[in-house]
Formats: structure tokens, C-alpha cells, sequence
């Protein structure tokens, strides 16, 4: 994906890298203030648009269908996301006519450009080959869609759901839209047989994070190494967040020009998925962070066919990549945003507790 300038959005203020990172309590309670809709105009576009095909999928739905894919917004099962083969509520794609299945994927073009579009393809295509390889029990028909609350009436939301992939997105007011956490995975994560040979769904990310590294000087790469073996899954998963600790490895702001621009690039593969205005809405998101603060980590061997992992950890967002199960041809990815991950706005619970005394 072409990189498109993040400086062009919001400059960080000029002392602000100066200082030491704050501790994470005081980093995520900062967060809390951080707009994550964007512009409010903007993002009541958006949060129509997504409604409006939210609405028209229920619509194509008969009434079993969609007492099975609706769900209440302050039901535990809207956070329980994860991405292991498991049975999930809601109603799966292959038990959607064609005209259905084509009205979720409108629903899902409503937060995703091509490119996320063609990530989701993607992980049903390696699920089809896993298919092939392990039987039936792989289904790339078994993806679920639900839908948390009613299309329109705040707070409500979707999520799109299965074997190494979880897009979660939650609309809690008009101004504040939501996409994560968004999880890819692929496995195998190079197709080695058959019709599909050589695919890799996430290997231009894998590519990216090699050049940062072997593009850094010896004493930057001993920075951002932050362990000789990879952790074998990424750390963020499901209910772990805590166990992330501080960011750690090289900040960007220690960077020559031409790595920053790829690690920028590399964030690009994943905030570069949504619809334009959802975009915008994010970049300026990671920019009030203060981009410089943002760390680039790895973890394991350099050597490829081995076991590796990176991530880029800012104040609240988190990107991570792993590649370790199956002899490194097993990828999970995840991009996160700690502080509103699910719509989470502490703030704006605040003003409505507030408002409603």
C-alpha cells in the first residue's frame, strides 16, 4: 500500500517527545481523552452509511435468521471475540442465501476499502486450502455475523467472525466508530501446493518488518530486539492485555527517515484497510499519540523459515505479528486500540452518567 504522508494530518506538539513515557495508567487515562471518530460531521456519515446497510442486511434476513444474528449491545457475548474454530452466535455465511451473503459483505464494505475486503477473502481462501489438507471441520463458510443492539439507535454494532479473523466494530454515539479489535491470521501462511502455491495473505506485512530490521544499525537492532525467541502467539489476545506491560524496543522517533516511512508503511497494512474517512479518523488518532513515541519491537530469529515476531505498541495503539506454530508458516496478526477497543469511551460514560443525574 503506497504511503501516503501521516505528517500531513496533525503535528504532534513540538516538546512533546522530550519526556520520558508516562506509566500505562497515566498513558491510558490520557488516552480516554483522545477522539476516536474524527471529525463529528465526517463521522455521522460514516455512522449512517454503516446503519443504512446494517438495516438492509436485516431486511434480507427471514425472522429466524434474524432472531439467531441479533444480540443485545450490553451482552457479554459482544466481547467475547477470539479466533480459534469454535461455534459462535450469530448466523454464518453459509446459511445465507447468495443475496444475503452479498448484503454482508456490503455491510462489511461500509468500514473496509478493497484492501480489507480482500483480507477477509483471503482468510476463507486459507481456510478452504486447510480445507483441503485437514477436512470438513475447516468450513470458509463458517464465518458468523452479529449484530449487537439496532442499526441506528446508539449504542449498537457488528462483528464478523471465525477461524483467524475477527473484525469487531461498535458505533456508541454518532461521532464514534470503532473497528477494533481487528484480527487476520493465515495459516499456512505460504501456500505450498496446489491451485493457491505461493500465496501469502500477510506477507508483504512480514516483508516490511524484515527491512525495518535490517535496516537499522547495530545498536538500533539490538534495541528493538527484545527477546532471542519468538512468544509463539501475539500477546494481546483474548483478556491479556495487561500482560503487554510498557511499549518496548526502538522508538520511532530515534529512527533515520527512510525506516520511520516503513514502519508508517507497515501500520499502513493494517489502518490502510478501512474506508477512507475511517481512515483519516484513525491516522489523525495515532498522531495525537505523538507518532515519535511509538515503539517498533522483535522478538526471535532473523533467519527466514524461523520462528519471529514484531509489533508496534504506541500509548493505546497496538499492532502485533506472530509466526511461530507450524515451523513459522502460521501467522497471527492483530491490530488494537487499548483504550477503545469495543467503542470503550471512558469519557464519554462520564459526560452521559453526568448528564443523566
Amino acid at each position: 500500500m503506497p504511503h501516503d504522508g501521516w505528517h500531513s494530518h496533525v503535528h504532534p506538539h513540538p516538546h512533546h517527545h522530550r519526556h520520558q513515557s508516562p506509566t500505562r495508567r497515566f498513558v491510558l487515562a490520557a488516552a480516554t481523552f483522545l477522539p476516536f471518530g474524527g471529525a463529528s460531521a465526517q463521522s455521522a456519515d460514516a455512522a449512517q452509511r454503516i446503519a443504512d446497510q446494517a438495516s438492509r442486511f436485516l431486511a434480507s434476513l427471514d425472522d429466524g435468521q434474524r432472531r439467531k444474528v441479533s444480540i443485545a449491545f450490553d451482552a457479554p457475548n459482544r466481547l467475547d471475540w477470539h479466533y480459534i474454530p469454535r461455534s459462535r452466535a450469530g448466523l454464518t455465511l453459509g446459511e445465507m442465501t447468495p443475496v444475503q451473503a452479498e448484503a454482508a459483505r456490503s455491510l462489511f464494505a461500509t468500514v473496509l476499502n478493497e484492501q480489507g475486503l480482500s483480507l477477509l477473502d483471503g482468510v476463507r481462501l486459507v481456510e478452504g486450502v486447510l480445507r483441503e489438507q485437514q477436512g470438513s471441520f475447516r468450513d470458509p463458510d463458517r464465518y458468523y455475523v452479529s449484530i449487537f443492539g439496532t442499526p441506528g439507535r446508539f449504542p449498537w454494532g457488528w462483528r464478523f467472525e471465525g477461524h483467524h479473523l475477527s473484525l469487531n466494530v461498535a458505533l456508541p454515539a454518532a461521532a464514534n466508530i470503532a473497528v477494533t479489535p481487528f484480527f487476520v491470521g493465515a495459516h499456512p501462511a505460504t501456500v505450498r501446493e496446489g491451485p493457491h502455491k505461493g500465496f501469502r495473505l500477510l506477507g508483504a506485512s512480514e516483508d516490511l518488518a524484515r527491512e525495518i530490521m535490517t535496516g537499522l544499525s547495530e545498536s538500533q537492532q539490538r534495541i528493538a530486539l527484545i527477546a532471542n525467541r519468538s512468544f509463539g502467539d501475539i500477546v494481546a489476545s483474548p483478556q491479556r492485555e495487561q500482560d503487554l506491560g510498557q511499549p518496548r524496543g526502538l522508538q520511532l522517533g530515534a529512527m533515520d527517515g527512510a525506516a520511520r516511512q516503513r514502519v508508517e508503511a507497515l501500520m499502513d497494512r493494517f489502518l490502510g484497510t478501512l474506508a477512507p474517512d475511517l481512515v483519516t479518523a484513525q491516522k489523525r488518532r495515532v498522531m495525537e499519540q505523538g507518532v515519535d513515541q511509538f515503539r517498533f519491537a522483535w522478538a526471535g530469529s532473523l533467519q527466514r523459515g524461523e520462528g519471529y515476531y514484531f509489533r508496534v505498541h504506541g500509548p493505546v495503539t497496538l499492532i502485533e505479528y506472530d509466526n511461530t506454530q507450524n515451523s513459522a508458516n502460521h501467522i497471527h496478526s492483530v491490530w488494537r486500540d487499548l483504550a477503545a477497543d469495543f467503542g470503550n469511551d471512558p469519557l464519554g460514560d462520564h459526560y452521559r452518567r453526568q448528564l443523566h443525574r
